[in-house]
Formats: C-alpha cells, structure tokens, sequence
C-alpha cells in the first residue's frame, strides 16, 4: 500500500497538478488537506474516474479535508470523534481503507503565541487525542497523516532561530505533538531518516524560499506500531514542489509492506 499526506492549498486550484500526479505515481491511499471546497463542489466524481473512493469534509474557501482510497473506505467519520460539540472548522476526516484506519488531518496555523487561534490549535491537539482514543481500534493499524504545522524539532527547520518567539517551533506546540507520539504513534519519515537534515514539505512561495532550501518539514504520517513497522521507504516528493503554480507543500509518501 503506497500512503500519501498532501497539503493541496486548494483543490480547484490544484486540480490539473493533483490529477497528472495521482496518474503517475499511483497511490493507493491519499490524505488531502487544504481543499478549500465545500462538499457539493468537491470533485468525488471526478476522482471515481482516476479509480479512487472518496470522503470529504469541507467549508467552502477555507480549510477541508479528504481521503482518497483505491483499497476500500469504510466507516466514515467527519470531525472530531469524541462526543463534544463538533469542531466549526472541516479539519479532520477518518476512515478505514485496506484495513488502516487513516486520518487527514489539518492542524490549525496558530498564527501567534499571543493570538487566539494559536490556543485553538493547542487545544484541537488535546481533541485529536481524544478522537483516537475513540475513533480508534488499537488492534488495527493507525495512520494520522497530514499538516501539522509544527516543526517537531530544530532539524526539521532551516533556521531555527526563526521559530524563536513564533508558532510552529513552540515548545507548548512541540509537547502536544510528544502526546501524540506518547500515545503510540512514530513519526514514520523520521524514523527511516533519523540523521538527515534539510529533509522538508513546505517552502514559503515568497522570496523563492524552495529554490534557497528554505523551509521546515511540518506535514507528517504518524503511524502506529502495526504500521511503522510495514514501510519500506519514504520520500518527500520535491518534484510535485516545482513547476507552475504548485501548491507550497510536497507530498509525503510511505510505501507499506503487506502485513
């Protein structure tokens, strides 16, 4: 099973790079995040023609979420899982595809320490781990992939001291992505590179930060053991970065052996 996260940054936008993409690097299971499109625009029809289910949780111009599936999607939720009021922004969607239970998620910006959506964002973390514990069968294996916006730490930023003060390399933001980890997850591109730096999935579009490699790696899959331990490889795709109007994120793949 070929597994990919990707932070779009609008679908319709997006739509002729995603679709040359899915043709050729044939995914199996895909996470999308950033769509920017409500359920009645989104392109399920479309995506049936290329050969994939799909589910999708959007809101218009902001936010949305999606999974593709070429292996089965099944037992759909949208939102959050955990029995509170439901989230007002689309920003998490799960389902079980090939008998992984696969979330895509989109981490809220935080924007500011100081700022409200940066407690937003802290504590959609706490639901996210609320979620798991009810939206997941810890006998099955688990793949929460998507935008985390947090770098989870210094080697996954290209100037750190640019953090300094600001979201994404908090240490608040960096303890709610350890509880994750805590709670059974691997962040499972870090664990086939442990030693590498420079390694990133986003890349400011201003300044022309990708051609100066400068970026940070915040889009991840955090895999439970019954995952961590099927893959093979995984890449970060730079080439879905270049090119003409490209989204500011790359895909992130991760190739699983049959259990």
């Amino acid at each position: 099973m070929r597994l990919v996260t990707w932070n779009v940054n609008s679908l319709k936008a997006r739509w002729e790079r995603v679709e040359e993409w899915l043709v050729t690097c044939e995914p199996d299971v895909v996470c999308l995040q950033e769509t920017k499109l409500a359920d009645t625009a989104f392109p399920a029809m479309d995506f049936s023609a290329l050969g994939y289910e799909s589910a999708h949780h959007g809101e218009g111009r902001w936010n949305g979420v999606a999974i593709l599936s070429r292996v089965g999607l099944d037992d759909v939720v949208s939102g959050f899982g955990d029995g509170e009021p439901a989230d007002p922004e689309a920003r998490l969607i799960t389902a079980t595809c090939g008998g992984v239970r696969v979330m895509s998620a989109y981490v809220p910006n935080g924007r500011a320490l100081d700022n409200d959506h940066y407690r937003y964002k802290l504590a959609w973390l706490e639901r996210l781990l609320a979620h798991l514990d009810a939206a997941a069968d810890r006998s099955m294996p688990i793949a929460v992939c998507g935008d985390f916006n947090i770098a989870p730490t210094d080697q996954d930023v290209a100037d750190p001291q640019s953090l300094v003060g600001a979201t994404h390399g908090s240490g608040p933001e960096r303890d709610a992505l350890a509880k994750l980890l805590d709670w059974g997850l691997t962040d499972v591109f870090r664990d086939a590179y442990p030693n590498d730096e420079g390694l990133f999935s986003w890349w400011d579009y201003r300044s022309g930060n990708f051609h100066k490699g400068i970026g940070m790696r915040i889009d991840l899959i955090l895999g439970s053991p019954g995952l961590a331990d099927r893959v093979r490889w995984a890449l970060i795709d730079r080439n879905a970065r270049r090119g003409t109007r490209p989204s500011d994120h790359a895909p992130v793949v991760v190739e699983l052996v049959d259990p």
